[in-house]
Formats: C-alpha cells, sequence, structure tokens
C-alpha cells in the first residue's frame, strides 16, 4: 500500500520559517520525481517545486524562488520543503506529490500518488 505521510505544517508569523516533510512507503522511491503542491481557500492547487528522481534538477513556482528549497533523502524515502520568509500568501494546505512515467506497449504511461496535506498558516 503505498501512502505519502507530510508533516511539519503549522501557525507561523510572516518572516519565519518552516521545514515540511514528506515520508513515502510502498513505492520504490528513488524511482519518482517528488513534488510539493499547495491548494489555498478557493483557490486551485497549484505546483510549488518539484525535484527529480536523483534530485539532480528542481523547478519552483516563481513566487517561492529565493525563499523555498526542496530537496530529498532517497535512503530515508524522504521529501522535504524548507519555507524562509513565509508570507501570509504562502498560507495553503500542501500536499506531497510522487510521480512516475514509463513506456507500456510503446505509450507513455504515468502513475502518481498524493498525501492527506498539511496546513500552514501565516499569520500575526
Amino acid at each position: 500500500q503505498v501512502q505519502l505521510v507530510e508533516s511539519g505544517g503549522g501557525l507561523v508569523q510572516p518572516g519565519g520559517s518552516l521545514r515540511l516533510s514528506c515520508q513515502a512507503s510502498g513505492i520504490t522511491f528513488s524511482m519518482y520525481a517528488m513534488s510539493w503542491y499547495r491548494q489555498a481557500p478557493g483557490k486551485e492547487r497549484e505546483l510549488v517545486a518539484n525535484i527529480s528522481s536523483n534530485a539532480g534538477t528542481t523547478n519552483y513556482v516563481d513566487s517561492v524562488k529565493g525563499r523555498f528549497t526542496i530537496s530529498r533523502d532517497n535512503a530515508k524515502n524522504m521529501m522535504y520543503l524548507q519555507m524562509n520568509s513565509l508570507k501570509p500568501e504562502d498560507t495553503a494546505v500542501y500536499y506531497c506529490n510522487a510521480k512516475r512515467s514509463y513506456i507500456n506497449f510503446g505509450f507513455r504511461r504515468s502513475v502518481e500518488y498524493w498525501g492527506q496535506g498539511t496546513q500552514v498558516t501565516v499569520s500575526s
């Protein structure tokens, strides 16, 4: 059974920091690209950051560049999101996502899994 379990969310003042963690089980973690998404009330879910399976490539949405850092530890089946200089607009539920693409009978397929989310609230 595949499980992605996020932790580390909470209430923090503007300018503060949080570190989110995602513990994966039931998958060969090192074969999956990993991502953090977030969804604020009344808004669509958006991609925050992603990291390739070997951690060689990372990408960030413009609004978090320079403030957030995504990382992973394949030996521990863990992914992290270090969030610094937090702003009220970062308030959202943050979700962990694992995705793997492969070729099956000549067709490109993908499989992905989601965590249950962790709430991050930035407020004074």
